[in-house]
């Protein structure tokens, strides 16, 4: 039987730290068996800054070239040293709409972007990565611009109230083939008196470790994350139908977004 090949966006503002989240996506598909696109977006006010037709139309056909060189440099330098193939693609217009329209037609099993520097982060705009998380019901992956996941190396993987991702997660089971073990369970809990109410896998080696919520429990958790090694933590989407025992609000998972620098892999819906 012929094993699924998942298709990977990699959403790129085409910065000096889109190479860094490119090699992480690189590392992903080399575990899921993945194959690869990034797609940019450009809004027309950024390049043409005249109002002569002639000379914008010029303008814009210049940042095309400029811009396909780009991508076509940084795709290429990846697909040689890793011997993968990528793709790329790219648009102007009104970014959200763009990258709405862009996955609608391309559904991909996973959409990965990366996280800015500053406390609210987004790409190509406000408020991106909260409208990738409304828009896009697959799996989602944000990646912070230091430490990528290396191609060809195993992943310290972490579940976050999730101690088996196979359940919400597709391709975690190929992930799971190339994580380091034993694999690293994080559960927070009210009191942690109580037993986790997710017993652990009896097929993986595992080990568990339990957190009471305090209002400083972000912090703590980075912590253990830290000590642990810890680059990739999986979490499961929070929805109003979401059966998971999590005990973390809207804004503390955006918390754990914001502060958190490791790559997040966030369940689809």
């Amino acid at each position: 039987m012929k094993k699924k090949q998942y298709k990977i966006v990699v959403l790129s503002d085409l910065t000096k730290s889109s190479a860094t989240i490119l090699k992480s996506a690189v590392s992903i598909a080399k575990m899921i068996n993945g194959r690869i696109e990034v797609f940019s977006v450009k809004k027309p006010t950024d390049i043409v800054k005249m109002d002569n037709q002639l000379s914008a139309m010029r303008t814009i056909n210049s940042e095309h070239k400029t811009i396909n060189k780009k991508m076509r440099n940084l795709a290429d330098s990846l697909s040689e040293a890793y011997d993968i193939r990528i793709t790329y693609s790219f648009g102007f217009g009104n970014v959200k709409n763009e990258i709405e329209e862009y996955l609608i037609d391309q559904k991909p099993d996973l959409v990965i972007l990366g996280k800015r520097k500053s406390k609210t982060f987004n790409l190509m705009g406000d408020g991106i990565t909260d409208f990738i998380l409304n828009r896009h019901s697959g799996a989602i992956m944000i990646v912070p611009h230091i430490k990528p996941l290396e191609p060809n190396k195993e992943v310290t993987l972490g579940m976050l109230n999730n101690p088996d991702p196979s359940n919400n997660l597709e391709f975690a089971e190929d992930l799971m083939q190339y994580a380091h073990k034993p694999l690293k369970s994080f559960t927070i809990v009210k009191n942690t008196s109580s037993p986790s109410k997710q017993p652990l896998p009896e097929n993986r080696k595992t080990i568990e470790y339990v957190f009471e919520y305090s209002d400083n429990i972000i912090k703590n958790f980075s912590t253990y994350l830290s000590k642990n090694n810890i680059n990739l933590l999986c979490m499961d989407r929070l929805t109003k139908h979401s059966s998971t025992t999590s005990h973390l609000t809207t804004s503390d998972v955006k918390e754990v977004m914001g502060k958190l620098n490791v790559s997040l892999l966030i369940s689809g819906e």
